[in-house]
């Protein structure tokens, strides 16, 4: 932990401090275009049922590609097209997209479709059209799901886009990779440690976001349990003869 502690580290355009603006940053924009593209398409399958096929298959594919092969292969595929870093840049947010996706997805058309057919029905009997019952009543009560898709797809960016490092890009995997290569033991368990405590925080900011814009309603958080009865309180039961 010598190499964490040393204020050396924490300084320059290699220091700490960057390496960890650089990690954030390609983890929220990677997190970014995956919400952009899997909640308007769980929306889509959730209201209309359509696809639903596709929901376990995308998902199960995405999951099992292989994270660093995949990488390699869009580096040799797209760098010749991009001189600059942006060659580099763009499969490393291709494959952390294709990560974050399948949580994002399956859980927003879960939560669409475990909306309470009753709720539904009675805003169709108050007069809503489709897009004001999706807006305030299928959303609002699916946005549990949604977040814990979220929240789930970021912890999974987080702790894979160490890889970035793995093409000469920044970010904390460069402690990882440059410390495997040094020998540098300390180095390594520093960006570990890095990486796993920035996953927890990130973990427990979306949990209090998660507790803040969900409706009280949903999670049940205001609800006092009644104090159970005293003996005394408690009717005498009837003697019969």
């Amino acid at each position: 932990m010598n190499y964490l502690f040393d204020p050396a580290h924490w300084t320059g355009a290699d220091g700490i401090p960057s390496l960890i603006g650089e990690h954030l940053l390609y983890s929220l924009i990677a997190l970014a275009i995956a919400a952009v593209i899997a909640v308007p398409l769980g929306v889509y399958i959730g209201v209309t049922g359509k696809g639903v096929f596709m929901i376990a298959g995308l998902a199960n594919a995405l999951r099992a590609l292989p994270s660093v092969g995949l990488l390699i292969l869009l580096v040799l595929m797209i760098s010749p097209a991009f001189p600059s870093k942006m060659g580099y840049i763009l499969p490393s947010l291709i494959v952390l997209v294709l990560l974050a996706v399948p949580p994002i997805l399956t859980n927003t058309y879960a939560g669409i479709r475990a909306v309470d057919a009753a709720a539904v029905d009675a805003a169709k009997g108050m007069g809503f059209r489709t897009m004001k019952i999706l807006t305030d009543v299928q959303l609002p009560c699916s946005l549990p799901l949604v977040l814990s898709g979220v929240r789930s797809a970021l912890l999974q960016i987080i702790s894979t886009a160490t890889i970035a490092a793995y093409i000469s890009l920044g970010g904390l995997g460069r402690l990882l990779i440059d410390g495997k290569a040094q020998n540098d033991y300390g180095q390594m368990v520093a960006g570990a440690v890095l990486v796993a405590l920035m996953a927890l925080f990130f973990d427990q900011l979306l949990a209090f976001v998660t507790r803040r814009v969900v409706s009280p309603g949903l999670t049940r958080r205001n609800l006092k349990t009644a104090p159970p009865a005293l003996a005394a309180d408690v009717p005498p039961a009837p003697i019969t003869v």
